[in-house]
């Protein structure tokens, strides 16, 4: 049997500056410790920080609750309303979001201030899309994440379309056409395409494709909330339907792999190296 792992796996850079972040407030800061919702969505990983301190705080209705203290904002962002209510209420705050969300952020707040429209290609509902709804106007910030949402869109004159940086890179482009050949009554539409999803996400959704396209098996590995792990096994899946989602090597079948020749392994950007290496581990020493 032969394993082949992708080299994109593993923590991204925005990861791991976050995890570096809590553990560093951790190391240097006196009283109590909280990460804003899940640093990242790795649920071991959560798990490792809260057993050196770091609680999650899962809303800003906890806060009046909590003892003073440090609050590190999660990898994906928060709303600037929730960040200067914390500050508001006397906590200190650290904003450990991905350099690479941040940039949405601004880019959204740009062009809202032109008077654009703001369509985000991503998940309605997962944080980084939340966070980043904030920075525009909220009747005029469209979330679209089908087909049949972008052929509904009716839009003015000006928008801009960005992407949640975890985004699916195919559906980005397959979305952001449909959007620019609707008919908005004959108008000529200035329609501005800036491309937000992370390099890293594009450079492992590539890879991914490629193994699995030689793969009798493919394993994705990952926390159950992560978007980029969950996009990885969509595009594993539709290439080898023979493909495995899991979060640690306790959740493999291993008995499902046993006819294979090729597994390919890919880890989602919030999967740490440990977990990678003991799912390797544990195939190797099954078979």
């Amino acid at each position: 049997m032969k394993i082949v792992t992708a080299k994109t796996a593993g923590f991204c850079f925005g990861v791991k500056r976050a995890v570096e972040t809590v553990e560093r407030v951790l190391d240097e800061e006196e009283g109590p410790i909280y990460t804003y919702g899940p640093i990242i969505h790795n649920e071991e990983v959560v798990k490792s920080l809260a057993e050196r301190g770091a609680k999650v705080v899962s809303s800003t209705e906890e806060l009046d609750g909590l003892e003073k203290g440090t609050i590190v904002l999660r990898s994906h962002g928060v709303t600037k309303e929730e960040a200067a209510l914390m500050k508001e209420k006397g906590f200190r705050v650290e904003d450990a979001a991905c350099p690479f969300v941040k940039r949405i952020h601004s880019l959204v707040e740009e062009y809202t201030g032109k008077g654009y429209d703001v369509v985000i290609i991503g998940d309605a509902g997962h944080p980084e899309v939340e966070a980043i709804r904030s920075y525009g106007e909220k009747d005029r910030f469209f979330v679209v994440g089908t087909k049949d949402e972008a052929k509904a869109l009716r839009l003015r004159k000006k928008t801009v379309i960005v992407a949640q940086t975890t985004a699916n890179t195919t559906k980005f482009k397959d979305l952001v056409e449909i959007i620019q050949k609707v008919e908005y009554d004959g108008m000529g539409f200035d329609i501005v395409v800036v491309n937000t999803i992370c390099s890293a996400t594009e450079e492992r959704q590539k890879e991914a494709a490629e193994i699995a396209g030689t793969a009798d098996a493919m394993i994705v590995i990952g926390g159950a909330e992560s978007s980029n792990t969950r996009k990885l096994a969509e595009i594993s899946t539709s290439i080898c339907p023979n493909t495995f989602y899991i979060q640690t090597y306790r959740d493999l079948n291993v008995q499902a792999l046993r006819n294979c020749d090729t597994i390919g392994v890919t880890a989602g950007a919030s999967t740490p190296t440990n977990i990678i290496e003991e799912v390797q581990k544990h195939v190797r020493n099954e078979f």
